[in-house]
């Protein structure tokens, strides 16, 4: 099976309802290379951490040896953004039902790995380099996932503390408008409502 195929098949993940899938072109727009593979603790889906954020496992970046003069002068930075290449997940997919999502949202709108070009990226913690091999921690994929790039990750252009994502917002806001149950002001009636004399 051609990796067009296996992209179209879902590899497993299976769209839910409400989710839409496309036709994906019959040839691709660019070539790239992998630099190496990522080494995790985890081999199934359902192992892996549902984002970075959540994983403190030690993780290495094992680097080809054709690209590890790449890795010079790094030692010293505390952080990195990794790039890597979701490569079981499905690519057709446009629209997405997330398990905890009451609707919807396009691919473009989320982090998930299927999407036409799964190119995933974390930012990491490096904790040491030796050789090709670069250990880090704060990564969320399958163990053997193709490595694309490594870059320095710079505070003083990487980060947007301003930065928003409307959806999660408003999901936010309705989870906290339903634990607050409804406000007695508009239910009481006129014996405690806002137009009782």
């Amino acid at each position: 099976m051609s990796e067009a195929d296996a992209g179209n098949s879902g590899a497993g993940f299976g769209p839910r309802p409400g989710e839409e899938a496309v036709a994906l072109p019959a040839a691709y727009d660019a070539g790239l290379y992998f630099v190496g593979r990522v080494r995790t603790p985890w081999t199934r889906r359902e192992e892996c951490p549902r984002n970075s954020a959540q994983s403190d496992a030690v993780c290495t970046l094992e680097v080809e040896p054709r690209f590890a003069p790449a890795l010079r002068r790094l030692d010293g930075t505390t952080h990195l953004l990794v790039l890597y290449w979701m490569d079981r997940a499905p690519r057709n997919l446009v629209a997405q039902q997330p398990r905890h999502a009451p609707e919807p949202r396009g691919t473009f709108a989320l982090r998930s790995p299927a999407r036409p070009n799964p190119i995933a990226v974390s930012v990491v913690e490096l904790l040491g380099i030796a050789g090709g091999q670069v250990r880090v921690r704060g990564l969320d994929c399958l163990d053997g996932t193709p490595l694309l790039d490594i870059k320095p990750y710079f505070a003083s252009t990487d980060a947007r503390p301003e930065a928003r994502v409307g959806w999660r917002e408003a999901d936010a806001a309705r989870v906290a408008d339903a634990a607050r149950g409804p406000d007695p002001s508009e239910v009481s009636g006129p014996a405690g409502g806002r137009d009782a004399p």
